[in-house]
């Protein structure tokens, strides 16, 4: 049975219903359309669009509409909670894929934030939404029972637990602007945080992505996601900083500029996020944007290390740490990486997996 590639794009991201995609590909981005060329190799792989800023359900709404040629429902309680419109938008005339039953496996690749996108669409799919089950004109979605149309799920640098580029500014015992950095870096990285803000419409303040990627409110998301027995699961954390002598990280020359202030702050900040938990030392390790341990796995789900002749479902198994920045796996943005032997390799082993 065939295997078919879903890649999720990470915040202020883009898929291919996007103009911007076949300027610039999300996936592959200066290098070249990733997905030209995977395809190419015989792999069905296709990048898929949902909203740049917005929450993990409203995304995974919307990657489902684009899989199964329908208009996006966020459901009926869910819009009435956060004060926006039931419906989306319509993929009815143009699914993301040329079908999609009973057959098809589903491959669900997320980079980033499209790692929460991914890991909350699986659930859905499989266990569907106890809230939304009792009212009246229930999407299939949030019914659930498909958990076998999953193949596997794969998380790239993903911030899994959350990040601390949101919670050490809220932290009243930790002083961000007291971190010094190059005016240049401090320039770009408020370049870079212009792209991130979310467009205001009247929606409550939950609904979005910087929500969902504070600590506490990843691992909130966390307990109500499932790893599913028949799913194979894999991570690919990153880090591009190295210790100091003070004890704390600092960006590698590598790292992408526009990351290197928010990776700096990261790699100096311990402390206590609102809820109680505490942010050590193991947290400073980072990619520019998240930290390598969130990017692990689920702190509480199974994992071991990746032992490509022994993969098994319903554990997570972790790549070794890429010593790269977060841009990396996407080709790069001031930098040009060339990313097709990683992505080659990472679906030759998702392959060689029963199914």
């Amino acid at each position: 049975m065939k295997l078919t590639y879903i890649f999720v794009h990470g915040l202020s991201g883009w898929g291919s219903y996007e103009d911007q995609y076949h300027r610039m590909p999300y996936w592959g981005m200066n290098g070249g359309d990733l997905m030209v060329f995977l395809r190419s190799m015989g792999y069905a792989c296709y990048a898929a669009s949902v909203s740049p800023t917005g929450s993990a359900w409203d995304r995974a709404c919307e990657l489902y509409a684009q899989l199964s040629g329908t208009q996006t429902d966020y459901g009926i309680v869910h819009s009435h909670t956060y004060q926006h419109d039931r419906f989306g938008r319509d993929f009815s005339r143009r699914s993301l894929i040329p079908y999609w039953d009973e057959e098809t496996r589903l491959v669900l690749i997320g980079h980033s934030f499209g790692g929460a996108t991914v890991r909350l669409f699986a659930e859905l799919l499989a266990n569907g939404d106890p809230v939304e089950k009792k009212t009246s004109d229930v999407s299939p979605f949030f019914a659930g029972g498909m958990a076998d149309r999953i193949h596997s799920v794969v998380t790239l640098s993903a911030p899994t637990n959350g990040t601390t580029a949101y919670d050490l500014f809220e932290d009243p015992s930790f002083d961000p602007s007291s971190i010094k950095v190059p005016l240049r870096h401090r320039i770009l990285a408020r370049m870079m945080s212009m792209g991130t803000s979310p467009k205001k419409d009247g929606r409550d303040v939950r609904d979005y992505a910087g929500y969902d990627m504070h600590i506490d409110n990843a691992l909130a998301m966390n307990a109500r996601i499932a790893t599913l027995p028949t799913v194979y699961y894999f991570s690919v954390p990153c880090c591009a900083t190295t210790m100091q002598e003070d004890g704390t990280q600092a960006p590698d020359k590598s790292m992408e500029p526009l990351f290197k202030m928010r990776s700096r702050q990261i790699g100096c900040y311990t402390g206590k996020t609102k809820g109680g938990f505490v942010i050590d030392a193991s947290w400073q390790e980072n990619d520019g944007l998240v930290n390598t341990v969130s990017s692990i796995a689920p702190l509480h789900a199974p994992k071991k290390p990746l032992d490509p002749d022994h993969i098994e479902p319903g554990i997570w198994n972790v790549f070794p740490t890429l010593h790269e920045d977060h841009m990396w796996l996407q080709g790069g943005l001031v930098h040009t990486h060339d990313i097709r032997d990683f992505y080659l390799n990472l679906l030759q082993i998702i392959e060689k997996t029963p199914h």
